[in-house]
């Protein structure tokens, strides 16, 4: 190998550094301070979208509370998605709640057409005449 197929290959080395791995580690830190950081009353979406307030911290769970009916739920602290209360990630929604009337039915399946043996089409035939 010549010179400049290393060199090429340290370069494109250096640029899967600088654009994959080194952000992705940056964005694991920052999730890992995040969730290290909850105390009790914020609040909080895990990655499955469920929504509470944090009641309770140990080391690896924590307890939650959700909604006003104060059911207690106790998870990891990697299932934290975020803080606060996270909408629609497409942006479609517009930060607008979706209505129920909004939902389009589906329509229901149609049941199959039994279908009638042949030697009884012949028999309906005759008493027709």
């Amino acid at each position: 190998m010549d010179y400049t197929s290393i060199l090429m290959l340290v370069l494109l080395l250096v640029v899967f550094y600088f654009m994959l791995i080194r952000p992705e580690n940056k964005r694991k830190k920052a999730a890992e301070q995040m969730r290290s950081s909850l105390k009790k009353g914020d609040k909080l979406t895990t990655i499955g979208g469920i929504v509470g307030t944090v009641v309770q911290v140990g080391d690896d769970t924590m307890v939650i509370e959700t909604g006003e009916d104060r059911v207690r739920m106790e998870i990891t602290k990697w299932a934290v998605s975020t803080t606060g209360v996270q909408t629609s990630t497409d942006g479609r929604n517009n930060g607008k709640k979706k209505e129920i009337s909004d939902e389009v039915p589906e329509e229901p399946a149609e049941a199959p057409v039994a279908e009638t043996p042949a030697e009884d089409s012949a028999a309906t035939e005759e008493t027709k005449d």
